[in-house]
């Protein structure tokens, strides 16, 4: 096991239209994604790699798929993707065919990456045609063949969909439908420290049995947070965001909240003789 420390982002929800038009009539995603690449490469240390946890485009076509890939291309280190609800499989595979980690086209796009310290698996969780998830069998045979395969190395898996209630009653509708499925894998594969969702454009933390669940901010815009029953599907725009995933040797995993934009500072703690300023 390498001693290197290993720095994960991950973003997610771009909902990425065709040049110049607005998602939803009223959110520049375009803009919004263009900035948070650039505050992603120039972050220092540089991250090892990027994944995106779905709906990389709005209505999953073509163009807005080509729209999306001349943005992803200008991070400065490796990326990875997942296909969400928005996202057509075919469109998805046609855009990403190239990269080494996307696999050949099949009912479920789902891929594994061995190249860091950290091993990176990537889950199809899409039903074609719904806003909802759900894993296949094949893909949850797969899941559990490949897990077998590196039972000491640290594990991130990511997929779309939450597998738990979010509190926000339109998302929770929405939700993967067979958590107790992933529950029973994960359960069986301790190496698994962190299973990673979007979907819900909110940063949340929760639980699948024993192992941590974090979902990421979109880059743009976010789902209000509307707890009650009949809440309506809405969205505002709320400051974007985006998960920093950092491993170190022999620690726990810890992922850290950044928010996207300029603000004021840093400024320091203690002034030049090492005393906290007063």
């Amino acid at each position: 096991m390498t001693d290197t420390p290993f720095t994960l982002v991950q973003i997610s929800d771009l909902h990425i239209k065709a040049a110049g038009q607005l998602t939803y009539k009223v959110v520049d995603t375009y803009h919004a994604l263009q900035q948070v690449i650039d505050q992603i490469n120039r972050m220092r240390p540089a991250a090892d790699a990027v994944v995106i946890t779905g709906d990389l485009t709005d209505f999953g076509r073509d163009d807005e798929f080509r729209q999306v890939r001349q943005l992803l291309d200008t991070l400065q280190m490796p990326w990875f993707a997942i296909p969400g609800n928005h996202d057509d499989r075919q469109a998805f595979y046609r855009a990403f065919a190239d990269k080494s980690w996307c696999p050949l086209p099949a009912p479920a796009l789902n891929w594994v990456s061995d190249n860091f310290p950290v091993r990176l698996i990537g889950l199809d969780s899409t039903i074609p045609g719904k806003p909802g998830g759900r894993l296949e069998s094949r893909t949850l045979q797969w899941l559990d063949e490949i897990l077998q395969q590196a039972p000491d190395r640290p594990t991130m898996v990511m997929l779309h969909h939450p597998p738990f209630v979010s509190g926000i009653g339109h998302m929770d509708r929405q939700r993967l439908e067979n958590p107790d499925d992933l529950q029973k894998i994960t359960s069986r594969h301790p190496q698994v420290v962190r299973l990673l969702c979007g979907h819900v454009h909110r940063y949340m933390v929760s639980s699948l049995g024993n192992t941590l669940v974090c979902t990421a901010p979109g880059t743009s815009h976010q789902v209000a947070p509307d707890f009650s029953a009949d809440g309506a599907a809405c969205f505002v725009l709320e400051p974007a965001g985006f998960l920093v995933h950092r491993w170190q040797p022999l620690q726990p995993l810890v992922t850290h909240y950044l928010p996207v934009g300029s603000y004021p500072g840093p400024w320091p703690f203690y002034d030049e003789k090492g005393q906290l300023i007063d």
